[in-house]
């Protein structure tokens, strides 16, 4: 299937075209470039992308692929009117509209997931989870912990970090992370600070040829990052969290998302029904 170009096309930031859209082409061995164009909310815009899409079909003699999320319908005709030359694919029209005809009523066509952040309770919320997050980076502070809904725990760079993270930007989840230590190993039990909230914590561990190979990026030649000292800390924390009966997962062949869901399923499974 010969490569071509798509186009995500929005009246907001084009995240959800985009991650729709990437859902899609990810069935097909193609590897197409991406052009996003957040914003399209007039009809000259749209106009002008579509000149971009047609400019596109000459240049490379293959009909893009258009994924849009336009709210606005004169915007959207300009996108699904005749002269644009690309496919487009149009997920109003293919969802929205049978919806509104299921539900016997018409949809309020905003724009993006929060049209109005100022006054929107699951976006605040979503705020003060990154903030949370953010303050309890790698062990940073022990306060209010019990505030957390998840606590991860494992080794340095065994994924803690980009994990709690990504559990606060896109489910509004107070994560900690903290990291297991030689000296914790040498004790031979969990950090004191971390003990009350045990329930809470979640394991991370990883290869260890994966983790040496991470740690020398960050610290070529050290101790840190050799093999042999790599293969004692995943071991010894492993350990670690079965005597402490905590669950926990390898993120070495896992995506952040594949590792997220599972801390939902096992830590907060209301956060899956919303």
């Amino acid at each position: 299937m010969p490569n071509r170009t798509v186009f995500f096309v929005s009246d907001g930031t084009g995240i959800t075209a985009e991650t729709f859209g990437n859902s899609i082409l990810a069935q097909f061995s193609a590897k197409p470039r991406h052009v996003r164009r957040p914003f399209i909310d007039s009809e000259d815009k749209a106009d002008k992308v579509v000149s971009e899409i047609n400019a596109t079909l000459e240049a490379e003699g293959l009909r893009p692929i258009v994924f849009i999320t336009l709210a606005n319908e004169s915007v959207r005709k300009v996108l699904t009117a005749e002269r644009c030359k690309g496919l487009v694919m149009d997920m109003f029209a293919s969802f929205i509209e049978p919806l509104e005809k299921e539900f016997g009523i018409k949809s309020n066509h905003r724009v993006g997931r929060f049209s109005d952040a100022a006054k929107s309770e699951e976006y605040n919320d979503r705020i003060e989870a990154i903030n949370f997050s953010l303050a309890h980076d790698d062990g940073q502070s022990a306060k209010n912990l019990e505030q957390a809904d998840v606590i991860l725990v494992g080794v340095s760079r065994s994924g803690k970090t980009p994990t709690s993270l990504y559990l606060a930007m896109q489910h509004g989840i107070k994560a900690a992370n903290y990291p297991l230590i030689p000296e914790d190993f040498e004790r031979g039990h969990l950090p004191s600070s971390l003990a009350p909230h045990k329930r809470k914590c979640f394991g991370l561990t990883i290869d260890p040829e994966r983790l040496s190979h991470i740690r020398h990026e960050r610290r070529p030649g050290s101790k840190y990052a050799a093999i042999e000292n790599c293969r004692y800390e995943v071991r010894e924390a492993e350990q670690m969290m079965k005597r402490s009966g905590i669950s926990w997962l390898s993120s070495t062949h896992k995506s952040i998302e594949e590792i997220a869901t599972t801390i939902l399923r096992d830590i907060r499974p209301d956060r899956l029904i919303y």
